[in-house]
């Protein structure tokens, strides 16, 4: 309570906004609520010698969770508001949140909120169990036909994972996300140099557990993303079956089991709040970040401006520096010269530690604003407001409560006025910064500021704490692939931003590469949260605006291997904040199988038309068999025709014949293979792609499906599981692999040892 008396003060002061007050009270009580649960759930596991029988029901999860026994005995923390405020006023939580629990009894209020909680968690279950149903559907149907067909395929490729954080918290460490995996290369242990693991070997977790120790950030491990299986996937890919813990067997039907595994938790999703009726869950976020280990810093890449101030206790000037680049970050290295921990520095953060100095585990390396995202200036000078009037661009506001004004940009009707902030130095140079809408100004005109002062600060889209409505809608969303609104605008190239000029309603922003050699326009709308300054040298898929990046996008300009960490990582986010735990490889299966056709650039010689989707795999045989062919330009003498492929032999063969009769010889080039792109499909889409028409009939659009197949005179290879289910077959996993058919059996290999010994008996007496 003093924390939150002490932020109102602040608020009643005007040092913080309505909004900033709002976000440190519910981080306040986030924090109080975990650490009441967490001093509860520890009293409880030492009560009556250990053998609390509270624990024992929520530890191997059979009833209950650790929130429900926190609102039982702990308190009831932070309820959600009933009703969505249309006004943009932030405030989806309740400030005040419910101290008693259950076991003391709520007061009346208390009592009034909690019901609420609990009949809106009722009438949300009823509404959504349909969609999580249809989304269970639709994830058998993609990857019904993936089955672990081979033991390995051999690949060398893999991806790299770290732990994964939040702001330097670690919220997934890197030992439970590796464990039961096949690491891809040797890892030994960085100061003994001893071999932890081998190459191909599945981690288990005493390995893990090693790998933790020995504070290795990273490790590049096989996954079902780069299997290079023809058909289905291979064991190595796949890793442990995460039933028995063993290596997943040959025939086990994996993306029904993936499907299952994602599907049902989406039940829960929905079901969710009604749970924890109502409590709302939100992350709480840190403003300083500590090392966690001991040693050396090292700087790299940052930019920063050094601060004189005023020490407020003391009157002293001390010196702070403040970053004002975008892409530093702080590596800690040990005596050996080897990095053991990498922090990324936000832009704005004040750093806490120098290049050079030695630091000790718990000490803080950098301070930074979780609740705002500011704009610096990097040079000192007289501040000049350029388009800031007020009434059309400005707005004054007034706290209601402190009489405090604040002066806040926004969207003006006149769009050639683009509000922004001009710092002229002493020798008449001066630099403009942008001020997006719903900033808050920090500076007054003609203020005479040093480098590293903040000009404005904007809200963080204040934490909604995500209500699974939010939440399966969302995981739809990146299953189907479907661009979000508001996409932000993304960097395709490397190298300097420049800003252009503004045309009607939107201005130009230039990204041009460091040696000149490409260049890049973008229009961005007027009033979009422009996140990047004139000058600024930005990488490849870095925002330029502010919004959800679009996925496609992603694939575009980083690749496949981006694009698929995003989903993956996207898709736990929204689990993770519901309690629920999934293994990433069965999110890996699905994204695998979304991954899987190809778009042709160029067709070449092939078979192949312009902007044709095909499997990646007839793709590949059918460049591979081209790439043996001659093109026939000019058939000569030969009963050829003009523009038919021919193998190599049969050229050469040809062409000698040709010469000893002399007659006219073929004239003819290599063949041209075919060029493609990735492309990214929703779960529906690929699921009616499938290369089975049977399957794909039976899941959607039947008559589009079947006139389809028709027309193009396919045929089905029954080889997934559910074309064999429509057509009454044994399944083609588990025991029903092809390979089991032509086994002979112990009884009948006896049989016949028997009788070939029987006969040579004859041989012999005779």
């Amino acid at each position: 309570n003093k924390k939150v008396h002490s932020i109102l003060n602040e608020h009643e002061q005007g040092v913080i906004t309505d909004a900033e007050r709002y976000n440190k009270i519910i981080d306040v009580w986030t924090h109080t609520t975990n650490d009441v649960a967490r001093a509860l759930m520890e009293k409880i596991k030492i009560a009556d010698g250990g053998f609390n029988s509270l624990p024992m029901i929520v530890d191997s999860g059979a009833r209950g969770s650790q929130e429900q026994v926190r609102q039982l005995a702990g308190m009831r923390g932070l309820m959600m508001k009933p009703q969505k405020t249309l006004s943009g006023q932030a405030g989806e939580i309740i400030e005040n949140p419910i101290i008693a629990n259950f076991k003391e009894g709520l007061s009346v209020l208390e009592y009034f909120i909690s019901t609420h909680g609990a009949r809106k968690g009722l009438a949300d279950t009823a509404l959504k169990t349909a969609d999580a149903g249809y989304l269970t559907r639709r994830l058998v149907d993609v990857s019904q036909d993936v089955i672990v067909t081979e033991d390995d395929c051999g690949t060398i490729l893999g991806i790299e994972i770290k732990a994964l954080k939040d702001i330097e918290q670690e919220r997934e460490p890197l030992g439970e996300r590796i464990t039961g995996r096949a690491s891809q290369e040797d890892i030994y242990h960085p100061i003994t140099d001893e071999l932890l693991v081998e190459a191909g070997q599945i981690i288990n977790e005493d390995i893990a557990n090693a790998i933790e120790d020995a504070n290795i950030d990273s490790v590049y491990i096989r996954t079902v993303l780069t299997c290079e299986a023809r058909r289905g996937i291979c064991a190595k890919c796949y890793g442990r079956n995460l039933t028995n813990g063993k290596l997943v067997e040959l025939g086990e039907a994996v993306g029904i089991i993936a499907a299952q595994s994602i599907g049902e938790p989406g039940t829960q999703l929905t079901l969710r709040t009604f749970h924890l009726g109502g409590t709302s869950s939100r992350i709480a976020s840190q403003s300083q970040v500590e090392s966690s280990v001991d040693g050396k810093i090292r700087y790299d890449r940052i930019k920063f401006v050094e601060k004189v101030e005023l020490d407020p206790f003391d009157g002293k000037s001390i010196t702070i520096k403040v970053v004002t680049g975008r892409r530093g970050s702080i590596g800690i290295f040990d005596d050996n010269n080897r990095q053991l921990k990498q922090y990324d520095v936000p832009y704005g953060a004040e750093l806490e530690v120098d290049d050079g100095q030695e630091v000790k585990k718990g000490m803080p390396l950098y301070n930074h604003d979780p609740y705002n995202a500011v704009i610096l200036t990097d040079i000192p000078g007289r501040v000049r407001f350029v388009d800031l009037v007020d009434g059309s661009t400005l707005q004054q506001v007034t706290d209601e409560q402190t009489g405090h004004v604040q002066k806040v940009v926004i969207e003006s009707k006149d769009k050639t006025l683009t509000p922004s902030i001009a710092i002229e130095t002493d020798d008449g140079e001066e630099k403009s910064f942008n001020l997006p809408t719903r900033s808050y100004l920090s500076v007054e005109e003609g203020e005479i500021i040093p480098a590293g002062t903040v000009l404005a600060k904007i809200s963080k889209q204040t934490t909604k704490s995500r209500d699974i409505t939010g939440g399966l809608p969302r995981v739809t969303e990146l299953f189907e692939a479907r661009s979000p609104h508001e996409t932000a605008i993304v960097s395709e190239i490397e190298g300097i931003v420049r800003f252009g000029e503004r045309k009607k309603g939107s201005r130009e922003i230039f990204v041009t590469a460091r040696d000149g050699s490409d260049e890049k326009k973008y229009n961005v709308p007027l009033g979009k949260h422009i996140l990047v300054q004139d000058g600024d040298e930005i990488p490849a898929g870095e925002k330029i605006t502010d919004g959800p990046i679009n996925p496609h996008d992603i694939l575009k300009i980083k690749g496949t291997s981006a694009v698929q960490e995003y989903l993956v990582n996207e898709i736990q986010d929204v689990y993770r904040l519901q309690g629920v735990k999934i293994n990433d490889k069965h999110i890996e299966v699905i994204v695998r199988q979304m991954l899987q056709k190809i778009k042709i650039v160029s067709p070449g010689d092939t078979k192949f038309l312009e902007e044709d989707v095909v499997e990646r795999n007839e793709f590949f045989d059918e460049n591979n068999k081209v790439m043996n062919m001659i093109y026939i330009e000019d058939k000569g003498d030969s009963r050829y025709k003009n523009g038919q492929l021919i193998s190599r032999a049969k050229y050469r063969e040809l062409n000698t014949d040709l010469k000893k009769k002399d007659k006219k010889p073929i004239v003819g080039r290599d063949a041209e293979p075919a060029t493609f792109e990735h492309i990214l499909l929703g779960i529906t889409q690929a699921a009616l792609s499938t290369e089975s028409f049977i399957s794909a009939a039976s899941f959607q659009e039947t008559t589009k499906v079947l006139a389809n197949a028709a027309t193009a005179a396919k045929v089905d290879r029954l080889n997934g599981l559910k074309e064999n289910v429509v057509m009454g077959h044994l399944i083609p996993a588990g025991t029903g692999l092809k390979k089991y058919k032509k086994l002979i059996l112990k009884e009948e290999e006896v049989k016949q040892e028997e009788e070939q010994q029987q006969q040579e008996e004859e041989v012999q007496s005779n």
